[in-house]
């Protein structure tokens, strides 16, 4: 028998995309989140990503999972499905 009153932690799966913001020097440019689109499995977000990355207004998108403690509202790191285009090094999360 289990102890109902234990709270599953809850998975989300994310798709995020990147735009291109210029910075004030001459040529210099930075990621900035553009859109997160939020899923119940992982082959959407991948799939959304994959489209998402090959608009003009997105240089690069990312499809990953965080794992979220329900009782406490802890948050895991991100766990990477696929990554295309442009996107942040990984160490930036």
């Amino acid at each position: 028998m289990t102890d109902s009153s234990e709270i599953a932690p809850k998975v989300h799966y994310i798709c995020q995309t990147y735009v291109a913001k210029m910075g004030k020097g001459a040529g210099e440019a930075s990621l900035q989140i553009g859109k997160q689109f939020e899923y119940t499995s992982a082959s959407p977000a991948q799939e959304r990503a994959e489209r998402e990355s090959r608009s003009e207004a997105c240089v690069g998108a990312d499809a990953y999972m965080v794992i979220e403690d329900q009782e406490s509202g802890e948050i895991s790191l991100p766990t990477f499905l696929a990554r295309f285009g442009s996107v942040p090094e990984i160490d930036a999360f």
